[in-house]
């Protein structure tokens, strides 16, 4: 049986890694990874709209990674409009880096629950093989935090190099042409984010349950017996 300092520290890694699994699911299945300001170039251009009139050209968007809204302003007033990444729009996207972030996610997903289990393991006790030990554990939380180091990564790469929020801001505009003012990154992608953070801070937390400390010994008065104690 594991004592109880590792109990803690096991206990507590599925805890993270659990809260990571959770984390990642919320990520995917909210709206909120970008936002933006995006400008009606076209309808500024047709009425050469001055710096105070370019707010009436100005509208925002926002998108995740199955779906997503705009706001368009071309000097008529807002009009909302909600969209969806597939099956449609993804074709006009980068097909394959869209699907890897997807496909890393679900990865991270399924390596985060596999750690959790683990974690489980070595809390109640202390298996017989070194894949289900601490070794496993490291291992399932390195391949978690790799995956969504991964997918974050790749989302940078399509929203910077392959201007992911100007081609869906331009998907399907036949008459107006909308340029990218602002761009943030919003909470979705910092969840993922923190998510990867948790399967390091479990990195640390197998190693220090590694870590054999010294136990503190209490000093025994030594008792001398002489030959009158033991007459009495």
């Amino acid at each position: 049986m594991p004592g109880c300092f590792k109990k803690t520290l096991f206990a507590l890694a599925s805890l993270i890694s659990f809260v990571s699994f959770i984390l990642i699911v919320v990520a995917m299945g909210t709206p909120k990874w970008m936002t933006g300001k995006i400008l009606c170039k076209t309808g500024a251009d047709l009425v050469n709209a001055t710096d105070p009139e370019l707010v009436k050209f100005i509208g925002e968007i926002y998108y995740g990674l199955f779906r997503g809204g705009k706001i368009r302003q071309c000097g008529l007033g807002g009009r909302r409009s909600k969209f969806t990444i597939f099956p449609h729009m993804v074709k006009k996207l980068n097909t394959g880096l869209h699907v890897l972030i997807i496909m890393c996610l679900c990865v991270a997903i399924f390596f985060s629950l596999v750690s959790f289990g683990f974690c489980i393991l070595n809390a109640i006790k202390v298996p017989y093989r070194a894949i289900k030990g601490p070794a496993g554990v490291c291992l399932w939380n390195f391949l978690a935090g790799g995956f969504v180091v991964l997918a974050v990564t790749s989302f940078m790469a399509a929203v910077k190099l392959h201007h992911l929020t100007e081609r869906i801001a331009n998907f399907r505009e036949n008459v107006f042409q909308f340029v990218i003012l602002e761009e943030r990154f919003e909470d979705c992608f910092w969840i993922c984010v923190a998510s990867a953070t948790a399967h390091a801070v479990n990195l640390l937390l197998i190693a220090i349950s590694g870590i054999n400390f010294p136990k503190i010994k209490t000093k025994t008065e030594e008792v001398n017996v002489t030959a009158e104690d033991i007459m009495y």
